[in-house]
């Protein structure tokens, strides 16, 4: 038997994460109190599903897929407006969907991703002297 893919679905709570998936008729979630402990956890509950089946997951064959505030909330390091200024987006809208007051449209989270990832690769070539 093939291994579905895994992509759990990451959200800040008021008290930690929770992460939960759909894989056909069967539903996997699970919370944390931090990010380390819901990867623990979603790596158990994913291995609990996937035991019945014969299967077995490592944690690098889950992708976590974060929504917006989230995403801020885990990496409070980027800075938004600086962000916003990069990526030619209104810093007062990109701050409503951080806050997750409203929800961006697929070509906006597109592109607040592509300018993220951009952000990531130059953090990567950084050599100091």
């Amino acid at each position: 038997m093939r291994k579905p893919k895994i992509k759990m679905q990451i959200l800040k709570e008021d008290k930690g994460y929770s992460a939960f998936v759909n894989i056909g008729a069967d539903f996997i979630g699970t919370q944390g109190n931090n990010f380390e402990e819901l990867k623990i956890n979603v790596l158990d509950a994913v291995n609990l599903y996937a035991g019945d089946k014969g299967l077995s997951y490592t944690i690098d064959e889950i992708q976590f897929e974060l929504e917006l505030p989230s995403f801020f909330e885990f990496y409070k390091v980027i800075n938004a407006k600086a962000l916003s200024e990069r990526i030619g987006i209104n810093q007062s809208l990109l701050a409503q969907y951080i806050k997750g007051v409203k929800k961006p449209s697929p070509a906006q989270t597109k592109r607040i991703l592509k300018g993220v990832q951009q952000v990531g690769r130059e953090l990567a070539a950084v050599q100091f002297v």
